[in-house]
């Protein structure tokens, strides 16, 4: 495919943002979709970055059986045998599918049919378990169904947004954006976060509340809207039940606010301003995300926020809801196709009543009895035995899921594990008996449901690579092989489509999702569908539910339910006395299997690190910029340390994206404590008590190469690999001695051209070798023992030229380009290349606002994702001049 322009959606953050793509052979160029009522055009750094994305490289094209490749009708038939025999040995519960918010509708749906309706287990969960599950468990328990009430307009529409756990800022750029406009005209921002994120620092108002106490806080809220006569008693009489219950467990609390601010660890004329702001907008939308959902009190925290909305009547009018948005393209559709393992298929329970409706509809006998096996549970069982094949599906457990290590574990041991993805070499895979070619974006074809329920197509751009299949249609084939093959003969994915469409609105007389009109689709009208908000009726879609004050429960009025503040499932102790929380940066996403394609999404955060506030720093002797080791019950982490008073003290933060092949040393997850959320089973990754100490390494260094290296066995060494346009830079750390760099370098050398250039200081414990292929740079590698190694920039720069000049050669060791100044300075902008230097220089001449910023340097002229941070560099300037004049 080449030439036109192809909509379609974008594959990250649950915002569903379209994408104008233009392929030329593998090539392709990104826009905004203008047309698409998510985004307007925009699109944020990653999204932006999607271009960089779509090469071969490191790809798995054709099935894989052990260590030999396979034909497709070869893997399919171990794969369907395996699960066969499994099945008849141990029981349908024997065996499991884990999967994944990146897969599209159509593949969910496939999924979820075999495993619950010809397997008859439960046994399908899906990684959205990891982020949207409490929310889930609320939206059920307050309003019948999972059923979101809002939708974008609303936070055009609203005078006051909360973002509660919720740093929008770098989790979901483009609707943080939208916002500007809002802003402008005098919307609030309000944000509860134990840290001080981009999204608080240009809030309004920020709470830095102690862990986990959310359900404090807005039970606190609730208490005092009452007695302020600020509740809508007309609409709790018409529409609610449960508001009796609720206050009378909130009196026996003291919920004045003098008590809510100590108990939050807030200042109290904060809070009281919150309060205020609450009483008195009654356009009011609460955005909550995963520092609400990953808790042990995630349905709880969400609870809470409901019952406010319930309560004040702010939901399902413009500008006014409760918005809980997604964190992956398709978490939404999962769980609308029953994904997660505690649903069974279009917001159906697993009663009898709904049982026997989807068997008529599918035509199944064994339908699953019951939920199936959380993914926390899901992999206790792995390791346990009880679970003997499984087959996992868009993700990466072995570094998503929390005390990771066990789950490792659990692979390894696990008698037959398929996995099917796009990439030929991820954590998971190492562990696959069985290994199947999927698609990846730009090769898919197929729906995506965003967080405001919007479905979007998502087209494809590039003909399938090599053996690589849809995984609806590798799903289908191995249904047909295990002897299912007439309930699975679709075609085409408008034929999948279409059968799910039609599910919603089989026997439907009470169920908000519906897709009716979609399930008669010509192949043409699913080809140019535009997006489209469910519920889908004769007339359209619908931009928000519950407008008529009647909601999917037996007597129509929503639930307020009692939600108790409780202290954390892991208290911190003397020996573990920090609050290790876990999270996501700006530029890279999930486990890095996509973003760490794109060397520009690697230069914002280059590497993991451990986030600390300066008096915990101090006291337990952690520099800036130093290693710092971070240790829980769990496991043991090495990240650079970050010294800062945006984050809390007693509280540290690590970011969770970094795999086996780019810092084994840096991995979050393996820390986390698997401690869930009680009915929701969704982990706790926002609090694992935790120690940290300085690594103390006695020598560091880094070698850049054009191919990726891994460390020798037997050497105990802290690395990371950072990619680069046209090579990849490693950085070293150790605590060994000469033998240990010699080494390594050593074997960084072998198979290299020639001799190396070097420069050797042994008293100063400095080495330099450089290795050329030619006129061209092959390999560079510096070791230091003290002082300052030379920024890597340059250097890295020097292996896209075919040859160097005399120049270059002269000062390759130097490692610092001839006449040139030194950029150290971090980058801010990653579309622009642009530095916190030139930032700074831009405000001191006089750039006053982030758009002059923006007129002078181009920082933030593109997507836009770095504004909050150069808003916050324009403060700290100016922050810094009044103290000067002073």
């Amino acid at each position: 495919m080449s030439g036109g322009v192809v909509r379609t959606a974008c594959p990250y953050c649950g915002v569903g943002c379209g994408v104008a793509g233009r392929p030329e052979g593998r090539a392709l160029e990104v826009a905004g979709d203008e047309a698409h009522p998510s985004n307007f055009g925009r699109l944020c750094s990653k999204g932006s970055a999607l271009g960089a994305t779509v090469g071969l490289d490191g790809r798995l094209l054709t099935p894989v059986i052990g260590r030999r490749a396979a034909s497709w009708d070869e893997a399919t038939a171990l794969v369907a045998r395996r699960f066969r025999e499994t099945i008849a040995r141990h029981g349908p519960d024997s065996v499991a599918f884990y999967v994944s918010g990146q897969l599209l509708t159509e593949d969910y749906y496939a999924a979820n049919k075999l495993m619950k309706g010809f397997i008859g287990s439960g046994n399908i969960d899906t990684n959205s378990r990891l982020c949207m599950a409490s929310a889930v468990v609320a939206h059920k328990q307050a309003f019948g169904a999972d059923l979101v009430p809002g939708c974008y307009e609303d936070l055009d529409l609203a005078d006051l947004v909360v973002f509660s756990g919720h740093n929008a800022a770098w989790t979901h750029p483009v609707l943080f954006r939208r916002m500007e406009q809002a802003r402008a005209r005098g919307q609030r921002h309000v944000v509860i976060d134990p840290r001080r994120t981009d999204t608080a620092e240009v809030a309004d108002l920020h709470l830095p509340l102690a862990p986990q106490t959310d359900v404090r806080l807005w039970n606190g809220l609730l208490a005092e809207l009452d007695r302020r006569g600020a509740l809508d008693a007309d609409y709790i009489a018409a529409h609610v039940a449960g508001f009796a219950e609720v206050k009378a467990a909130l009196a026996q609390d003291d919920q004045s606010p003098a008590a809510v601010a100590a108990d939050c660890g807030v200042p109290l004329a904060d809070l009281q301003q919150f309060f205020d702001w609450f009483a008195q907008t009654p356009r009011s939308v609460s955005l909550f995300s995963m520092g609400a959902n990953q808790s042990a009190q995630g349905v709880a925290k969400g609870l809470a926020i409901l019952n406010v909305h319930l309560a004040t009547g702010r939901i399902g009018k413009p500008g006014a809801c409760p918005f809980s948005i997604t964190g992956q393209p398709n978490a939404m559709g999962g769980r609308e196709t029953g994904g997660m393992a505690t649903t069974l298929a279009g917001h159906m329970d697993f009663d009898e009543v709904s049982r026997a409706r989807v068997a008529r509809f599918w035509g199944a006998q064994d339908v699953a009895p019951r939920p199936g096996l959380k993914a926390i549970d899901m992999f206790d069982a792995i390791a346990e035995g009880k679970i003997k094949a499984l087959w996992v599906m868009a993700t990466n457990p072995a570094v998503s899921l929390p005390n990771a290590t066990k789950v490792r574990a659990a692979l390894a041991a696990c008698p037959f594990v398929v996995v099917s993805d796009c990439m030929a070499q991820t954590d998971t895979m190492a562990f696959a008996h069985v290994k199947l070619p999927a698609l990846a974006w730009g090769e898919k074809d197929g729906t995506v449901t965003n967080s405001e329920r919007r479905i979007s197509r998502q087209r494809r751009l590039f003909d399938p690579p090599g053996e690589a299949r849809a995984d609806w249609r590798i799903i289908a084939d191995v249904a047909g092989a295990m002897g299912h093959r007439e309930a699975f003969d679709w075609r085409t994915p408008a034929q999948v489509f279409r059968e799910w469409a039609r599910l919603t609105n089989y026997e439907n007389q009470d169920r908000m999702l519906s897709l009716g009109p979609l399930a008669a689709l010509t192949p043409e009208a699913y080809e140019a569908l535009e997006p489209v908000q469910w519920p889908v009726t004769a007339t359209g879609g619908t931009a928000r539910l519950f407008e008529d004050g009647v909601f999917q429960t037996p007597d129509g009025r929503a639930r307020m339910v009692v939600t108790q503040a409780k202290g954390p499932a892991q208290a911190t102790d003397p020996s573990f006395p920090l609050a290790l929380n876990t999270g996501r940066v700006r530029d890279h996403w999930h486990t890095l299997t996509r973003t760490g394609l794109a060397p520009d999404l690697c230069r914002h955060t280059p590497e993991p690190y451990v986030e600390m506030h300066p008096a915990d720093a101090e006291h337990l002797g952690v520099v800036d910029g130093a290693l710092a080791r971070v240790q829980t019950a769990q496991g043991e982490a090495v990240a650079l340390a970050k010294v800062t008073d945006r984050q809390r003290p007693g509280a540290i933060f690590m970011p969770m994206h970094w795999t086996q092949a780019f810092a084994p040393s840096g991995r979050a997850n393996p820390l986390v404590a698997a401690a869930v959320d009680p009915q929701s089973g969704q982990p706790e990754f926002k609090h694992t008590p935790a120690r940290v100490r300085a690594y103390r390494e006695t020598w560091r260094g880094f070698f850049i190469a054009r191919e990726s290296w891994s460390v020798p066995a037997g050497l105990d060494l802290v690395w990371r690999r950072i990619p680069q346009h046209g090579c990849q830079l490693h950085e070293f750390a150790g605590r060994g001695d000469e033998t240990e760099r010699e080494t390594l370098r050593r074997a960084l050398s072998k198979g290299a051209s020639g001799e190396p250039l070097r420069f050797e200081d042994v008293s100063a414990g400095s080495l330099r070798e450089a290795y050329l292929a030619g006129e061209a740079l092959e390999r560079v590698l510096f070791t230091a023992t003290s002082g300052a190694l030379p920024p890597r920039d340059w250097l890295a720069e020097l292996f896209a030229r075919d040859a160097l000049t005399a120049l270059d050669r002269a000062a390759l060791l130097i490692g610092r380009a001839p006449g040139r100044a030194v950029e150290s300075a971090p980058l801010v902008c990653a579309c622009r290349g642009v530095r916190a230097d030139k930032i700074g220089a831009a405000i001191e001449a006089g750039a006053g606002t982030v758009d002059a910023v923006s007129d002078v340097t181009g920082a933030g002229s593109s997507c836009g994702s770095c504004r909050p941070e150069i808003a916050r560099i324009i403060a700290q300037t100016q922050s810094k001049e009044v103290r000067h004049a002073a």
